[in-house]
């Protein structure tokens, strides 16, 4: 009887400890794919989501990566390819990108603060996108959903 107690510890302190590892992972990580974007300039909304286009977002613990292109195999005019990424720090709710790396090198070493929340399988992030060299100033909503 006292051996199977003891296993039984055993188990229950190994399947607690599991937990709190898969706690502690970042519930951003993963593959996540945009499904709609919306973008308020002084006091205009509009969307800025192309279902002509794909775009895909990859997180990690430290850095993240964008991919945009057309659905068209760049075969027509509406070919479209653009990519960027670089580190990111998260606090709480508080997600805030560095861009490093971005093929419109003018938005390199931008600093873009975002408030996330993850519902389910979906993402939303909501902040400002601000390049004064550009006389961009505007606050953008995007929501993703998991890939899987």
């Amino acid at each position: 009887m006292k051996n199977i107690i003891a296993f039984l510890i055993v188990v229950v302190s190994f399947i607690s400890c599991e937990t709190k590892k898969d706690s502690k992972a970042l519930p951003l990580n993963g593959t996540w794919r945009l499904i709609s974007a919306e973008t308020t300039e002084k006091d205009s909304t509009f969307s800025t989501f192309n279902p002509k286009t794909k775009m895909i977002k990859i997180i990690n613990d430290t850095h993240f990566a964008f991919f945009n292109h057309d659905l068209n195999n760049g075969k027509d005019s509406s070919a479209v390819f653009f990519g960027g990424g670089g580190k990111y720090t998260l606090k709480d709710s508080i997600y805030t990108e560095n861009l490093e790396f971005f093929n419109n090198r003018q938005w390199e070493n931008g600093k873009f603060e975002f408030t996330v929340k993850i519902k389910n399988d979906t993402l939303t992030q909501k902040g400002i996108e601000k390049v004064e060299k550009l006389g961009i100033d505007r606050t953008i909503t995007e929501k993703y959903v998991r890939e899987k």
